[in-house]
């Protein structure tokens, strides 16, 4: 079996997916344990899919491609990452890098020692670690969204939207086939599920930098994370947590 399983949502990415497998390639090949990396393409107008083959004829099985039938959504990508991927931990960050791949070795730690099961990057916990910063109408509506989603999940977290999160293989297999939110609202979802079923979850301090090029529109998207959000505990109370999609 594989040991890690990376998944990485890719949406028009062709400016810097070439840098961010060939960085990620690197860090794989000086490892000691055996490994996948998988791209998930979310309906990309641009050559982001074509570039992800140009790298899987060079770099053979190691790469694999999903895509998705249109733009479905980050929480859409993610989740067909984690349910394709084999390795006994599944990783998944997002194609910008703001969090280094030098955090990498620290958020597997506590899984591969058997300390927990589900291992999040937080950029709430310890700010001294954040390097480039975002801007402060972002922060500000960042920390609102945070207090927002206490009421509405009791999820107790600094940063649940940080996009770096572990996860042990059979925690992932119950997790995610009951995620409803294809969204960017689906981080704060997957973490109500599986502290709702008793996984072990470990929110750890990360170094971050704010990259330009996001795809996050700075007032659409927080009110859009916001229903979503809202929805979790509706989608608790229908009881759709409870059964598979």
């Amino acid at each position: 079996m594989l040991h890690l399983s990376i998944i990485i949502p890719a949406y028009n990415e062709e400016d810097r997916i070439g840098s961010t497998l060939d960085e990620t390639l690197r860090y794989l090949e000086n490892q000691n344990f055996t490994s996948e990396l998988i791209v998930v393409n979310d309906g990309s107008s641009d050559r982001t899919s074509e570039l992800v083959k140009s790298y899987i004829e060079r770099s053979g099985s190691r790469i694999r491609l999903l895509e998705n039938p249109g733009n479905r959504g980050k929480g859409y990508s993610v989740r067909a990452g984690m349910l394709e991927g084999q390795g006994e931990i599944l990783l998944f960050f997002d194609a910008d890098l703001s969090t280094p791949l030098s955090e990498i070795d620290r958020v597997l730690a506590p899984i591969r020692d058997n300390l927990y099961d589900v291992v999040f990057g937080s950029r709430g916990l310890d700010r001294s670690m954040i390097g480039t910063r975002q801007s402060t109408v972002r922060e500000l509506i960042g920390r609102a969204g945070n207090i927002i989603q206490f009421i509405f999940t009791g999820l107790r977290f600094k940063d649940t939207q940080c996009g770096f999160k572990a996860f042990r293989r059979e925690a992932a297999r119950t997790i995610f086939p009951r995620q409803q939110i294809d969204g960017f609202g689906f981080d704060p979802e997957i973490l109500f599920i599986a502290k709702r079923q008793g996984w072990r979850m470990l929110e750890l301090a990360v170094r971050w930098n704010h990259v330009e090029g996001s795809k996050i529109h700075p007032f659409a998207t927080p009110l859009r994370v916001l229903l979503e959000v809202m929805s979790i505990r509706l989608n608790e109370l229908k009881g759709r947590y409870d059964q598979k999609q």
